[in-house]
């Protein structure tokens, strides 16, 4: 486990597969208020050994320990990269979160889809993007339909091999971890992420919110991170 060196100020946030670190703008925001130095990782979303690498070059940079958030996608990459000694503690937001041995696409299969849910089969270079007409259901339902369109035309397409790829060492297994539940989200389904985040004795926080609740609700989700930080600083 990390040590304990006093107050946490280094925030490290990981952003999930069809998406990019930008849409956590808002809780860069609420956390650099707070006194916190955040930095965002732009994932290359190739494979789960790449993310992990690309999260790591940021970790390594802080200059002290590190609270790593991970969102959906991104909690795969958390789980991997938070071994790293410099990483106190772990939040998950609607992120997944796999054991050692287990990858993304179990715990995505475990429970049915919503309805409003879908991905495109791999292209003929094995990558996935979020099918045009569901996006906004799908991924960002509480989000105006402006600012889905946007988010649809800069998604981050990824990988299909990612999904399949296995944590070889979960984190959460011997450092602190907290959990935020989107209620509404309609692209993991609700109940998977509690009963990963329960499997994992995780602190969970409820926010009613679409799979992009750190957009629609960011004041709460800093609030989350904020309070891990605090709690864990504590210790």
């Amino acid at each position: 486990m990390a040590q304990n060196t006093g107050k946490i100020k280094n925030i490290v946030i990981v952003h999930g597969a069809f998406a990019d670190g930008s849409g956590f703008k808002s809780v860069f925001d609420n956390l650099t208020k707070k006194g916190y130095n955040v930095s965002v990782v732009q994932n290359p979303l190739t494979s789960l050994q790449d993310d992990v690498d690309a999260a790591n070059r940021i970790i390594d940079r802080q200059d002290g320990p590190v609270i790593l958030v991970g969102h959906s996608w991104g909690g795969t990459v958390i789980t991997q990269a938070g071994n790293n000694p410099k990483v106190a503690g772990l939040v998950y937001v609607a992120a997944f979160a796999p054991d050692a041995g287990e990858s993304t696409a179990q715990w995505a299969s475990s429970l049915p889809a919503a309805p409003e849910f879908g991905i495109l089969p791999p292209d003929e270079k094995g990558v996935i993007y979020f099918d045009k007409a569901k996006f906004h259901a799908g991924f960002c339902a509480d989000l105006s339909k402006e600012l889905a369109a946007f988010m649809y035309a800069s998604q981050g397409p990824i990988f299909g091999q990612c999904f399949t790829d296995k944590v070889s060492m979960a984190s959460f297994r011997t450092k602190p971890a907290f959990a935020v539940v989107a209620t509404e989200d309609k692209a993991i389904n609700p109940d998977i992420e509690r009963n990963m985040y329960k499997r994992a004795n995780m602190k969970v926080t409820e926010i009613k919110g679409s799979h992009v609740v750190f957009i629609s609700q960011p004041d709460k989700v800093a609030g989350v991170i904020d309070a891990a930080a605090r709690e864990i600083s504590q210790k």
